[in-house]
């Protein structure tokens, strides 16, 4: 028996390394197929670094397919290349959708694309998490960086809700809080087409009951979430992204703000209906 253990034991650990090897070399296999000008240095002109990508991605990789089981719907509303608008829903008290989000559009896109997120600012002045986010391709929450990207042909996620959609709690998680109108504005500046996106089980992955504002603002965040068992580790919900048909907007951006909300609601109404179908699938699974 202790001989039977051990080659259980050894096999296992065998497993995990052919596992671990297989998803390096399949997460390697997609960044060559990244349409990003990498120079001899294995950087691009946004200072994103295929080592960091690379480590990014082999981390992600099992808690994207094994831990949340994330499954795509739609995701060929998504253009294979050219610029690109992701506009998604928030929730789940850390932005843990925008992490999966990006892995939907490396893991399960032909060929893979990079989705750049607009950080929060206050991300900026974390010296650790500052580098990581600039070094994987997401930039300040400036409207001059948004520009630039979509001008150079590249995906740009966008969460309108903002620092209010993660604050949800989990009674309100498949609800949608004000949007904010700047990406409506610039999405008709730079001509870009908006793809609404629905991310439904982060907001039961991080089951906020509430959030301790105070104790946020001493370290330098909006706010803690708290949840039941008292720590913002997620817990292991299937997580589903749904992507709608691409909405196409004309003017220039400086349009008055009556016409403007009424393309937000538009946009915003387009996310609650993917939300809504996604949640009667999984309340009736």
């Amino acid at each position: 028996m202790p001989v039977l253990r051990a080659y259980r034991s050894e096999f296992r650990t065998d497993s995990r390394k052919v596992r671990a090897l297989m998803s390096a070399v399949d997460v390697d296999e997609r960044l060559n197929r990244l349409e990003l000008p990498f120079n001899a240095s294995g950087l691009d002109p946004y200072g994103i670094s295929r080592k960091h990508l690379s480590i990014a991605f082999r981390g992600m990789s099992w808690s994207y397919h094994r831990y949340f089981r994330v499954r795509t719907r739609g995701i060929e509303n998504v253009p294979p290349r050219g610029r690109a608008m992701l506009v998604c829903n928030h929730a789940g008290g850390i932005a843990l959708d925008a992490a999966l989000l990006m892995g939907a559009c490396f893991f399960d896109m032909d060929p893979p694309r990079l989705a750049q997120g607009m950080a929060e600012k206050f991300l900026a002045r974390m010296p650790f998490a500052a580098q990581w986010i600039a070094k994987t391709g997401h930039v300040t929450g400036l409207p001059e960086h948004a520009v630039r990207l979509l001008e150079d042909e590249r995906l740009l996620m966008v969460f309108p809700e903002g620092a209010r959609g993660t604050a949800k709690l989990f009674k309100e998680r498949y609800s949608l809080v004000r949007f904010g109108t700047g990406f409506l504005r610039l999405a008709l500046e730079t001509r870009s087409p908006i793809i609404p996106v629905a991310c439904l089980g982060t907001g039961a992955a991080i089951p906020t009951v509430a959030n301790l504002y105070g104790v946020g603002r001493l370290v330098g965040v909006p706010y803690i979430p708290l949840t039941p068992y008292l720590l913002l580790a997620p817990l292991p919900v299937r997580i589903e992204l749904r992507f709608g048909p691409a909405l196409h907007f004309t003017g220039s951006g400086n349009e008055d703000d009556a016409f403007i909300n009424a393309k937000v609601e538009q946009v915003k109404e387009s996310i609650g209906k993917l939300i809504s179908e996604g949640r009667s699938e999984r309340e009736s699974a």
